[in-house]
């Protein structure tokens, strides 16, 4: 005997919309649980990780400033997810937009000016563009699986930026650490509000999420994007391309996490290091899905997944307990997203083997 997974003819609307939430209950549920293995009081685990982080006006513009690479990378993920193109390589594209766009302060740190920072941000946005164009490249013109290639891609983009802080791009007067020179005052993100650190970078999270939005459900493109992903063989005959998709998908990927990086080092980094991500380029997948690759759900659920990196912090300082904690709640995400979905499209069937048939 074993097990099968049977799609559901009319599964449910309710729960599929309710999916998220269910998973975000279930993960509550187990981080009780993992609590309590490790000697921690649940609810001082749980107030540590989940709300101790919202009580402080300064803490909210510190998850702004964690949510907005979140949501810029999850969003284009969202796109190339859509089109049933597999980018798991965000993370190397958000490292290659902040090398690239760093050019610009780190070669010619003299420049100033109001044009500075729009250049900086479109340079970086072609960065990212330029290293996501590469596996789209391999899959169409070689067949390359986009999995494998993209997530290489990643390892090489983190040695190419630990080689430049380390070598030719050091700051000669940096006392010999492993970075560059800082940015100057007309080479940052400046402030949104008074209040705290948040930066630029979160208007352009909002900005993306509404034109991503906008071009999704009220353009062809987007019709082309969702009839590519849905049905390829109906969006054949109406004459769209899944090669070019293939390649649209991962520049316009590629672009808003080379934004996303290049936001993150002229706003809260404010010069290049050995590492400029936590892993905010995985964290983004779970994001996507978790947002049921719709750009407002992205919004959301990027505040969320932030939430986990602040919390771990905050445990860490309250309850001494590991900050990689945020890392298992962020897996526990995915695996609850994953398998609610799955429980609410398929259903699971025992199937008989011939020879228990027949002995039957």
């Amino acid at each position: 005997m074993r097990l099968e997974l049977e799609r559901r003819a009319n599964p449910s609307k309710l729960l599929a919309f309710l999916s998220p939430v269910i998973a975000l209950l279930m993960t509550m549920v187990t981080g009780v649980l993992i609590f309590a293995v490790m000697g921690v009081d649940p609810l001082k685990g749980l107030y540590a990780f989940f709300i101790e982080p919202l009580t402080e006006v300064w803490s909210l513009h510190e998850l702004a400033i964690k949510a907005t690479p979140i949501i810029l990378i999850a969003v284009g993920l969202a796109v190339c997810f859509r089109s049933t193109n597999w980018n798991i390589g965000a993370e190397g594209q958000f490292i290659a937009g902040g090398i690239v766009g760093s050019m610009l302060p780190i070669l010619a740190p003299e420049a100033n000016g109001p044009w500075v920072l729009p250049a900086m941000m479109a340079i970086g946005m072609i960065g990212g563009a330029l290293w996501g164009l590469i596996p789209a490249l391999m899959k169409t013109r070689f067949g390359a699986n986009e999995i494998l290639t993209s997530l290489m891609l990643v390892y090489i983009a983190q040695l190419l930026l630990d080689w430049l802080v380390r070598g030719i791009w050091r700051n000669p007067a940096g006392f010999n650490f492993p970075e560059s020179r800082t940015f100057t005052d007309g080479q940052i993100l400046p402030e949104l509000l008074m209040s705290g650190r948040m930066h630029y970078g979160a208007l352009f999270a909002v900005i993306v999420v509404i034109a991503t939005w906008f071009m999704l459900t009220r353009t062809m493109k987007g019709f082309e994007i969702k009839v590519i992903g849905q049905a390829p063989r109906a969006g054949a005959f109406a004459g769209f391309s899944a090669k070019k998709m293939t390649i649209f998908a991962f520049l316009f990927s590629g672009a808003l996490a080379g934004l996303a990086g290049i936001s993150e080092v002229a706003g809260a980094i404010q010069q290049l290091r050995p590492v400029i991500s936590p892993g905010y380029g995985f964290t983004a997948i779970i994001v996507a899905f978790l947002g049921r690759l719709n750009p407002f759900g992205i919004l959301l659920a990027g505040l969320v997944l932030a939430l986990t990196y602040l919390g771990s912090e905050a445990a860490q300082i309250t309850l001494g307990i590991s900050d990689k904690l945020g890392r298992v709640f962020q897996g526990l995400v995915l695996f609850f997203v994953l398998s609610c979905d799955t429980l609410i499209y398929f259903r699971i069937k025992l199937v008989r083997s011939l020879a228990a048939k027949t002995e039957a």
